[in-house]
């Protein structure tokens, strides 16, 4: 059971250190979040409001409790995730490894946190 929690926060910690570089990035660095959105085709408008939800659902990783809020945050990360990935890899800029290995700890923190639940 110790080796369970150990996985889950370690998996949880790394994917949450991606999530607030991503973040920041959206923040921080609008102007080339802009352009990528732009590459994407989507509207920029998004960018902020997206940062604050990506920030919300790391929070509700975090927080004890709150179980099927937890669940929201894990489904729509997920989602994000398969999203992102295809839509670097369409326009062929190389950054789909970061989202496929957003997923993959995103998906080793699932699985060990219903282990521990």
């Amino acid at each position: 059971m110790k080796r369970d929690r150990i996985i889950y926060y370690v998996a949880t910690a790394l994917l949450t250190v991606m999530m607030l570089f991503s973040i920041s990035m959206y923040f921080f660095k609008h102007d080339d979040i802009e352009v990528a959105f732009t590459n994407f085709g989507y509207p920029t408008y998004l960018i902020y409001p997206y940062g604050v939800i990506k920030l919300v659902g790391i929070v509700l990783l975090w927080l004890p409790g709150l179980y099927s809020l937890k669940e929201w945050a894990y489904s729509g990360f997920f989602f994000a995730f398969i999203l992102a990935f295809f839509a670097h890899y369409m326009i062929n800029d190389g950054e789909h490894m970061g989202a496929l290995m957003a997923l993959i700890l995103l998906m080793v923190s699932y699985i060990f946190y219903r282990r521990i639940k």
